[in-house]
């Protein structure tokens, strides 16, 4: 176990293990979207999709501690990487420059990486945390929320702050895996923008569905 030990502590480990609980993360954003989505087809689709979730019991509560243990590593690693790099190099350059293939999502990650967390909050805060009752089912919850504009546009906001992150989170787990191909490259850094468009247009869209037409 020293070796593993070893490599954790190492600069390579912790980017290993934030593209690893990166790939668990692109995969539960990618399930949960495809979950939300059922709000198009109505308040008794998406409650009978909740309600299903939760009648699985036990199972959920285990997968919800694994990924708040993956957030944890995620978030814990991501500060260590960052405050790394900050005591490396002090002084920031005068001048800053595109050079290298460096994007805004590439930029600013540890800072679209923190207000994703502060969202993460509030959003369990909204939803998770809140009284369900058979008369206050979470369709009713949801659009309650969304009722309020004031909520809809810090959910939207949320949502652009998410597809910068992913652009990048996509496109450096490929990487940091060694996944890097002149013939390849050019297709997975689409990929990672088309997936992060995906994502930031398909949660994006529905706080402003549910509170203009739902």
């Amino acid at each position: 176990m020293d070796w593993l030990l070893t490599i954790l502590k190492s600069s390579i480990g912790k980017k290993l293990l934030m593209a690893a609980t990166g790939f668990c993360f692109l995969g539960f954003i990618t399930v949960h979207l495809a979950g939300n989505l059922t709000l198009y087809a109505g308040q008794r689709v998406f409650d009978s999709y909740a309600e299903h979730l939760h009648s699985l019991g036990p199972f959920v509560t285990v997968f919800e501690i694994g990924l708040l243990s993956l957030a944890a590593v995620h978030v814990l690693t991501g500060l260590l990487l960052f405050t790394r790099n900050l005591s490396a190099r002090p002084v920031r350059y005068a001048m800053r420059r595109n050079a290298g293939g460096r994007t805004i999502g590439s930029g600013t990650m540890p800072y679209t990486g923190l207000l994703l967390l502060v969202f993460v909050v509030i959003h369990l805060a909204d939803f998770h945390f809140v009284d369900k009752t058979a008369e206050r089912t979470i369709s009713r919850i949801v659009s309650e929320a969304f009722a309020r504009p004031g909520i809809v546009a810090f959910y939207v906001f949320s949502m652009i702050v998410l597809a910068i992150h992913v652009s990048h989170g996509f496109w450096s787990a490929f990487q940091t895996l060694g996944v890097s191909h002149e013939k390849y490259s050019p297709l997975l850094r689409a990929g990672a923008l088309l997936f992060s468009l995906l994502v930031g247009f398909g949660f994006g869209l529905i706080p402003l569905y549910i509170s203009l037409f739902a």
